[in-house]
């Protein structure tokens, strides 16, 4: 136990001895000091000892300002799409340009579509039928059908897109 204490006394000596040894040397304030490399006079320094440095904001960013910040990181464009939750069963499930128009009947006055999907599975639509995510069946002609896809921006815009379902005649593909 007694060698330990021994040799960090002997340690502490040491280090106190060397940092003794290594006083920094200072110039004086009327030298003036000697660039090593290119042999010429530095600029003296002021006399209150501070260098003056002033910086130039021109043209350069701030270096203290954060690039990301909180309002461009959650900023939302007004143009975006607000999605409706609605629950996607029935016709919801498949938007109109993957059914293909089979048929049109007509019922007294009411009509009626038959449609299929790419696996060959039959669906009948009726006028006022939701089909897709956003969309409506709004007309039902003797060539066509029109549905009708209503969406609403952030900004509170709405927008509607027509498309039509026409039925292939034979021959066409």
């Amino acid at each position: 136990m007694q060698c330990s204490h021994q040799i960090y006394f002997l340690i502490l000596v040491v280090l106190v001895a060397a940092g003794t040894l290594f006083v920094p040397v200072q110039a004086t304030e009327n030298e003036n000091l000697i660039d090593p490399g290119a042999g010429q006079p530095l600029a003296e320094k002021p006399a209150d000892g501070l260098q003056n440095f002033e910086y130039q904001l021109e043209e350069r960013p701030d270096p203290f300002v954060p690039f990301i910040t909180n309002k461009t990181a959650t900023q939302k464009i007004v143009d975006d799409i607000v999605e409706d939750n609605v629950e996607l069963t029935g016709m919801r499930l498949f938007e109109p340009g993957q059914l293909t128009l089979v048929a049109v009947l007509y019922a007294g006055d009411r009509r009626m579509a038959m449609v299929e999907d790419v696996t060959g599975k039959g669906y009948i639509l009726k006028e006022g039928m939701p089909i897709g995510r956003r969309g409506v069946v709004h007309r039902i002609d003797p060539e066509q059908v029109m549905v009708i896809e209503t969406a609403h921006t952030r900004a509170g815009r709405k927008l509607q897109n027509k498309i039509f379902m026409r039925l292939n005649k034979e021959g066409d593909k």
